[in-house]
């Protein structure tokens, strides 16, 4: 489908006049069409344009959607990814250093992390397009048989291990790992029914049975943090990420797999790249690559949800686990920490301004 850009200001222009918004300059940088989805795509240079294309209350490009008879259109401000490119440089200079230490078959996947990078910073605006071309192509994907982690710790038969949750962040960083051919093992980390309630495990079995990949539980002891956030003494999200974290770090370091990773939005940049040391019994430095992928790539909460969607998984309503409402419900002063940490991901980026203020009204 083909949108000339002045026939398209034309008609943003006439849709505006015809449901009685004030005349505004229409101004596009360019616009993209997603003939697989149906999407169309409009790129402003900043928000105020992205406002004027919108209209008051989504009523412009509804109309618009109807005029066009596309699927859906997303309309997008220049100016909101010029610091996401800024950091995905970052990154790729960093992870370019990083692949030159790993030889072949373990550089393979980082390569082809380098070449999405690549592709992302070209075209940020749309990372299922990007991820349906590795999708689509043999020649970037790499398949490897899958087998027991425990069997040989010295030739494990996984390269990576991804913290899998059963939310869409962690489940989007399984379904790139997977196509990127880092031959994922997914680990989930059960602390119990109150913080990883069954919905999230339904999530976690068939996602890693639709992409078919080996998925484990690990048990770990939390009744301590929730008996104490439960009590009020402390807010429990950082206690218990660290005890998950943990627990996974040394499943993986006993098991000898190079790469851990995590769907962690917002280390952003080099810092989406970590070593995790440690010294074993031998004196030797054993060393881990902490790849939190998301924020590798810059991505936002609405691209997770689509990557995530598209494999049936959901994002509920609401603010984190179980514990937590329950902990907001008991102590409503705790709901501030919690509020902190969305505002955290609004300053990011990583979240609209209305996605935060469900989560906060949740």
């Amino acid at each position: 489908m083909q949108i000339d850009k002045n026939d398209l200001k034309s008609l943003i222009a006439k849709v505006r006049r015809d449901i009685g918004h004030k005349d505004m300059e229409v101004d596009i940088q360019e616009t993209f069409f997603d003939e697989q989805s149906g999407t169309l795509f409009i790129i402003t240079p900043d928000r105020p344009e992205k406002s004027v294309v919108i209209g008051k209350g989504g009523w412009v490009v509804g109309r618009l959607r109807e005029e066009l008879g596309v699927n859906s259109i997303h309309v997008e401000a220049y100016s909101d990814f010029i610091v996401p490119q800024y950091r995905m440089k970052l990154a790729q200079a960093k992870l370019e250093n990083i692949t030159q230490e790993y030889p072949h078959p373990y550089n393979k996947p980082l390569s082809n992390l380098i070449n999405l990078l690549k592709a992302r910073i070209e075209n940020p605006y749309n990372i299922e397009s990007l991820l349906r071309s590795y999708q689509d192509s043999e020649s970037k994907i790499q398949d490897f048989q899958v087998g027991d982690p425990i069997q040989d710790k010295e030739n494990p038969p996984f390269q990576s291990v991804v913290a899998l949750s059963g939310g869409v962040d962690s489940s989007t960083s399984l379904i790139i790992a997977k196509m990127l051919g880092f031959n994922p093992l997914a680990v989930t980390v059960n602390p119990g029914d109150i913080i990883l309630p069954r919905y999230f495990r339904d999530y976690v079995e068939s996602l890693t049975q639709k992409l078919g990949v080996e998925h484990k539980y690990l048990e770990v002891e939390m009744q301590e943090v929730i008996s104490g956030s439960l009590e009020g003494r402390f807010h429990p999200c950082g206690r218990c990420s660290e005890i998950i974290e943990e627990a996974i770090l040394d499943f993986t370091r006993d098991n000898n797999i190079p790469f851990l990773i995590f769907g962690d939005l917002l280390s952003t940049g080099a810092q989406s790249l970590q070593w995790e040391e440690v010294t074993d019994d031998s004196l030797k430095t054993v060393k881990t690559l902490r790849i939190n992928l998301p924020a590798l790539l810059s991505l936002k909460k609405g691209d997770v949800k689509k990557v995530a969607g598209n494999w049936g998984v959901k994002k509920r309503r609401g603010y984190g686990c179980p514990l937590i409402g329950e902990v907001h419900r008991k102590h409503p002063y705790m709901r501030r920490y919690s509020i902190q940490r969305v505002l955290r991901e609004t300053r990011a980026g990583i979240l609209e301004p209305g996605e935060a203020l469900d989560q906060i009204q949740d």
